[in-house]
Parts: structure tokens; sequence; C-alpha cells
């Protein structure tokens, strides 16, 4: 028995709006588009270069890593800083990769401010859960070591998956949702170290806004049966006029 067709039609249904969103707007509008994600690859090639030069090593560190064991005040300056510091330890082309790839197509289908604050909002929830699970020690379910206060937390990771499982809700795109989510876990119970905790941190904290959002959405419905309630983010189709991007 052929499975092509089927296959066709689960893919056309999971990821059909996403590819119509985005090639519409990028026809519409081009590089103005991915204003955002071109700066913020440009910004993390600059501090990747930079961090690797005898000068520019220190300042990097000043501006963009975060401690848990850091002051919570100046782990909060940083922290918008440190989302474009790629860690050391891996390779910077898989950073920029991620970055233009997860930010390009939200900024596309969410909006510049929008994908800033969600990739925000990611990269505080694992900071902070560092924290506290740092406070928790490790024998509760949500500890960590006392070691890991003094890991120098940086990079897009939090902020592309955090991103992703937001864009994926979004568009109702929920089997690669799902697998996003799951490979996180994987990521944890294959190698449990703050890295892959703050994944789950980042992908909880979207998931609350998410459910927000929903429960919102529906209770606006719910008041007003007449009108459409649209939770997938800006319309596919082109800017038409009056509308501001």
């Amino acid at each position: 028995m052929n499975r092509l067709p089927a296959l066709r039609r689960a893919a056309v249904r999971e990821w059909g709006p996403l590819f119509t969103a985005v090639r519409q707007r990028l026809a519409a509008r081009w590089v103005r588009a991915l204003a955002l994600t071109l700066t913020a690859v440009a910004l993390t090639a600059v501090i990747q270069v930079t961090q690797n030069q005898a000068w520019g090593y220190g300042p990097v560190r000043s501006l963009g890593a975060v401690r848990a064991e850091d002051p919570l005040p100046l782990a909060l300056l940083r922290t918008p800083l440190s989302l474009f510091v790629p860690a050391l330890d891996l390779p910077v082309w898989g950073a920029l990769a991620q970055i233009l790839l997860v930010f390009g197509v939200a900024e596309v289908c969410l909006g510049r401010w929008r994908t800033l604050a969600v990739a925000y909002g990611a990269t505080l929830a694992g900071t902070l859960y560092a924290r506290i699970g740092v406070a928790l020690g490790p024998g509760t379910f949500l500890g960590l070591p006392a070691s890991d206060a003094q890991v120098v937390d940086t990079g897009p990771s939090a902020a592309v998956v955090g991103l992703a499982v937001y864009v994926c809700h979004q568009r109702r795109a929920w089997f690669t949702g799902t697998l996003v989510v799951l490979a996180m876990v994987v990521e944890v119970l294959v190698k449990d170290n703050l890295a892959g905790r703050e994944h789950l941190a980042a992908i909880a904290a979207v998931l609350v806004v998410c459910g927000v959002r929903e429960w919102r959405g529906r209770r606006r419905g719910s008041r007003n049966p007449g009108t459409v309630v649209r939770t997938c983010g800006p319309a596919a189709a082109g800017p038409g006029p009056g509308r501001r991007r």
C-alpha cells in the first residue's frame, strides 16, 4: 500500500499554513521581514570573534556571562546580551544556524517585538530556574548541584527552544511541537546538565504563556459568540492597507 499520499497530506496539514505564511511575507517584505534575525546573527558572530581575542574575552564575560551565583540585579542586566554570546565549547555555526532558522520563522510569523519578547522570556526562565534549582539542592526533584552555580550560562538555545514551541502552538503544528518537547526531555535523560534543565524550564514558561493566551481567547469567544478569535498569530496573507509592521 502506497503511504506517500497520506504522508504528503499529513505534512501539508502540519507545515502548510506555516510555510505559506513564511513564503508570502518574505515575498512581500524580503529582508525587512528578517531585520531582527539578521541583526541577531550578525551580533552573535561579532561577539564570537570578540570573545576569542585576548582583549575581548574579559569584556564579553563581564557584559554577557550569567551565573547562578551572581547577584540577581547583575544577572538580569547581563541576560539580554547573554542570549547572543555563543558557548565557547560548542561550534558557533550551530548557534548561527539556530538563530537564522528559528528566529527567522518566528519573526515572520509573530512579528519582531513578540519574537524578541518570547526569546527573552524563555532565556530569563532558564536563568531564574538555575537559581531556584541550586537553592533547592541536588536532593530534590528540581534541584541542581551547588557546582552549577558557577557554570557560565550563555547562548541562544533556550530562546530557540522557546520560540520553536511558541510558533508550533500558534500555527497548530502539534506534531512538530511535541517532537521539540520530547527531544528536550530525551536530552535531559541522556545527559542531565544545567543546559538541558534550562531548556525544559524555557518550554514550561512558554507553555504557560500559550495556555493563558488560549484561555483568554476562548473566554472572549464565549462572551462574544459572533467574534472570531484568532489564536494563530498574524494572518498568513501579506500586509494590507493600514497594517503596521
